[in-house]
């Protein structure tokens, strides 16, 4: 099966949801990660992991919605989700955001390091952004010895320096859709070991396209499986294969609970027939 490091299924009703889930599974997509921006969509996404078996959750909060001091209620609510079920599996999505615009940079850098050192503490991998801010980004966890937990740069666009760099510091490199339109991640990606690569679809609703059908979805992690394997010039089934395997690898004992989940989903869809 594939599997999907990187989404944010929390905005969308639980309806929704289930059809999201339905239709990645019948591409071959057996689990999904769906990741936090805000202490309360990180709370609705381990709700929705209690919900759905091949559903699994990340809590944090992105630089991006970091409008205040990163402070010990923060904190403790995080601690809170984190610890409240298995299917928590990671620290996901903290990191620097320095576009036009993001929030003060002392508030970000100051709710990544606590993030990382709480991540830390939890034994928790961590799924990162990084915008116009890789080299700060890089930097920070490296002082903050992130590498002891690992992760992916998530949604990464790149270039090769820079994904060596995340690679040498202990991460993998969280590719998307973004592979199938853009020669230069094209290129990039045809360059790195497989054996560094994991797969997203950083889906959440885009009411901004006009049919539905083309919003971006955790199905969509198999078209860039498929476009990997193309560059690679190897079968798909070696990238579900490889790719997984470093998801695996990644999540480390937290991979008890994607295969226990995802077998007992299995297991009731076979119960309950055609």
């Amino acid at each position: 099966m594939l599997v999907d490091c990187h989404a944010h299924l929390d905005p969308f009703s639980d309806g929704d949801v289930s059809q999201i889930l339905d239709r990645a599974h019948a591409a071959g997509v057996g689990a999904v990660i769906s990741a936090g921006t805000t202490v309360e969509s990180s709370a609705r996404s381990v709700e929705l992991s209690a919900r759905f078996p091949a559903l699994f959750s990340g809590v944090g909060i992105h630089p991006m919605d970091i409008r205040e001091p990163f402070d010990d209620s923060a904190a403790e609510r995080l601690r809170s989700l984190a610890t409240s079920t298995a299917k928590v599996v990671v620290f996901s999505e903290i990191g620097l955001d320095f576009m036009e615009g993001a929030p003060d940079r002392a508030v970000q850098y100051d709710a990544f390091r606590q993030q990382i050192r709480l991540a830390r503490d939890l034994k928790l991998p961590i799924v990162f952004h990084s915008r116009e801010s890789h080299d700060e980004v890089i930097r920070v966890l490296r002082e903050e010895r992130a590498y002891e937990v690992g992760g992916a740069m998530h949604y990464f666009q790149a270039d090769a320096p820079t994904a060596r760099k995340a690679i040498d510091l202990g991460f993998y490199i969280s590719l998307a859709r973004p592979l199938l339109r853009l020669p230069h991640l094209q290129e990039v990606a045809a360059g790195l070991p497989l054996e560094s690569i994991v797969l997203e679809s950083d889906a959440a609703p885009q009411p901004f396209k006009s049919k539905r059908e083309s919003w971006t979805e955790p199905r969509h992690v198999k078209t860039v499986a498929v476009k990997l394997a193309e560059l690679h010039a190897r079968p798909v089934e070696e990238i579900v294969e490889v790719t997984t395997a470093n998801v695996r690898a990644l999540l480390g004992e937290r991979w008890e609970a994607v295969e226990t989940y995802v077998s007992s989903r299995s297991a009731t869809r076979a119960d309950s027939g055609p």
